[in-house]
């Protein structure tokens, strides 16, 4: 089975972020960018069902920053092949129909079994990559995917729903899947293996034409939260602390005598 794995970077949300003097984005030139983390659990999963059915894992990302330690770290994991698109600017917050469409063109002229990528990321949150992708590839499409069994041409997958209901679904083959969780935690890569990586598998750069991907919603503004009060400590007993508890929601107004 030839499995595609879509990665992307995004700030460490572990840094302090700034807002650029445009007040449209992040400051990136100070950040720290890694692995969203719903891809690495799409990668854990690919790698898992490379593990039991065979066949090879190619990790592709656009060209973002730090974006070539996450393609090694990858690699140190078990994935056979990484590519990297270029074409796009390095320094900019690529949005999702950008980001599909270039990743679309590439997918077209390498045509795998299947494409799994993570379910959304810190940074968006719309959770319509796997989706946007698939519809432009023409192909089936299942997101919150919480479980993959390949079957020849087809494909099961559990989808994790409202509520903690699943559901089961049969896909044909080529098909995106947007993973909400891998059936174990993502492996770790120590730094030696990283570095074998960096020495043994090449990182490919593919050019990929401007997509015309229509109308985008455009950031206009971003603010930082706005600064709030400290917080206000409660000494005493169990009894006094509800008390006091009691009292500050009535003089707020939010409850009655």
């Amino acid at each position: 089975m030839n499995i595609v794995v879509v990665v992307r970077q995004l700030a460490d949300l572990v840094e302090e972020l700034e807002v650029n003097a445009e007040g449209t984005d992040i400051d990136r030139d100070f950040v720290k960018f890694v692995a969203n983390e719903w891809d690495e659990a799409a990668l854990e999963e690919a790698l898992c069902l490379k593990e039991t059915v065979g066949g090879t894992v190619t990790v592709v990302a656009l060209d973002e920053p730090d974006v070539d330690q996450t393609l090694w770290t990858a690699a140190a994991k078990g994935a056979d092949r990484l590519v990297k698109l270029t074409g796009n600017d390095p320094d900019g917050w690529v949005r999702t129909r950008e980001r599909a469409a270039r990743v679309a063109a590439w997918l077209r002229d390498n045509q795998p079994d299947l494409v799994l990528t993570g379910v959304q990321a810190a940074d968006d949150v719309d959770g319509q990559t796997a989706g946007v992708l698939a519809a432009m590839l023409g192909w089936p499409h299942a997101a919150v995917v919480v479980g993959v069994e390949p079957d020849g041409s087809q494909v099961t997958v559990t989808q994790e729903l409202g509520g903690g209901t699943l559901a089961i679904s049969t896909l044909r083959t080529p098909a995106v899947l947007g993973i909400q969780a891998a059936r174990q935690a993502p492996r770790y890569a120590p730094i030696s293996r990283i570095r074998q990586a960096q020495q043994s598998t090449p990182i490919e750069e593919v050019g990929v034409p401007e997509p015309e991907v229509g109308a985008l919603a455009t950031v206009r503004r971003l603010f930082p939260p706005p600064a709030k009060g400290g917080a206000q400590m409660l000494e005493g007993s169990a009894a006094e602390v509800a008390e006091q508890i009691v009292e500050i929601l009535r003089s707020k107004g939010l409850v009655r005598a």
